[in-house]
């Protein structure tokens, strides 16, 4: 869980970076996602982020599974203070849930959606930038990825951290770093995905 956790991790950020340079024009952006589907090893990096993806589904089922099973009935007292379970943890299966059903419906809108054209040095490739505009200007589609995205940050917020603790990587001195930064990663990576769609939908 924790291995397939930070592939994840480290794919999301990635992918956010990439787009971010939606902010700097059309051809920049076309370009961009024309050297990455151009890539020959794009579907080996696919299949295993697939792989990945259904380990981690399948894990974290079973750990949610495992834990109602140990104890079928709740707390008579929840634990409070340093002991308190994070918020995000209580939730992870439910995060999961609707991130599973974004990532979805993520890749039949831009993956598989439709296919304009665009030329950019001589070069014809697929115009993904219009595909963002007209996406993005329905109010609805931007709500459901704003929504989505903060859902993310908030498991990503707790994985990141739990991915280190689950490898057995802790110490007393250096953990609350990890965590912090957990925390600060998680903000980033989302607000970084919303920024986009939200100045195509105002500035565009």
């Amino acid at each position: 869980m924790g291995l397939t956790g930070l592939v994840w991790a480290g794919f999301v950020l990635v992918h956010m970076l990439g787009n971010l340079l939606i902010f700097a024009g059309p051809d920049v952006y076309n370009h961009y996602s024309y050297v990455l589907v151009s890539n020959p090893f794009l579907i080996l990096a696919e299949l295993l982020l697939l792989i990945t993806l259904l380990l981690h589904i399948y894990e974290g089922v079973m750990v949610t599974l495992r834990n109602r099973w140990a104890r079928p009935t709740r707390y008579a007292q929840v634990p409070s203070g340093p002991k308190a379970p994070r918020f995000q943890s209580k939730w992870m299966i439910f995060h999961g849930s609707i991130i599973l059903v974004f990532i979805i419906t993520h890749l039949i809108t831009f993956k598989y959606g439709a296919t304009y054209e665009a030329t950019v040095g001589g070069v014809q490739m697929r115009d993904l930038y219009r595909l963002v505009i007209e996406v993005f200007h329905n109010p609805a589609a931007l709500a459901w990825y704003i929504i989505a995205l903060i859902i993310l940050g908030l498991h990503l917020s707790h994985g990141f951290y739990s991915s280190f603790a689950s490898l057995g990587i802790y110490h007393p001195k250096f953990s609350p770093l990890l965590s912090k930064f957990g925390y600060v990663y998680a903000a980033a990576v989302a607000i970084g995905f919303i920024a986009p769609p939200v100045y195509v939908y105002f500035a565009l």
